[in-house]
């Protein structure tokens, strides 16, 4: 599979196969992160790999009770253990960082035919103190992962790319 038709194939999945993820797979996933580029080679990524039922059922109740979460077969609590990293252009990086990281994983699990969903709906908090993460470090983002349990959509509804790409000026009024 080449990286567009993995970009092409790549949707949210919130339907999931009771089946465990092998461990190669993973491992390539995680892997594909670890790959990914940071700001100042920074790599402040950590990533929280779980595949144990009650801990995920209780990762689902702080990702407001979204029950596909408990019911993927791993999740993974993407970190950032530097959050002070302030780029020239006046963003931190450490959203940014965690964004291409966990981007890494959603294409590498697509060819692996596996599924994922980003999760932005949780409680930090809740989430730390399940898996005992210092108070220090942020949760960036939640990452289910696991055989998908239907096909995925055909298409995509987006934009044409004349509505969103524009040469030498924004064309934005």
């Amino acid at each position: 599979m080449d990286v567009f038709d993995a970009i092409s194939q790549r949707c949210s999945v919130r339907s999931y196969l009771n089946k465990p993820v092998e461990d190669e797979k993973l491992r390539s996933v995680l892997e594909a992160a670890r790959l990914a580029p940071s700001a100042r080679n920074l790599q402040e990524w950590r990533f929280v790999v779980v595949t144990d039922r009650t801990t995920r059922e209780k990762l689902m109740a702080a990702a407001m009770n979204q029950k596909f979460v408990g019911e993927a077969p791993v999740v993974i609590a993407a970190c950032a253990v530097n959050t002070e990293n302030l780029m020239p252009c006046g963003q931190y990086s450490y959203p940014i960082d965690i964004a291409i990281a966990v981007d890494h994983m959603t294409l590498m699990a697509v060819e692996l035919g596996l599924g994922t969903c980003w999760i932005g709906a949780f409680k930090e908090d809740e989430v730390k103190e399940i898996l005992d993460i210092p108070e220090q470090v942020r949760v960036v983002t939640l990452l289910t992962l696991g055989y998908p349990a239907t096909k995925a959509p055909a298409g995509k509804n987006r934009l044409p790319l004349e509505e969103i790409a524009f040469r030498e000026k924004s064309g934005q009024k």
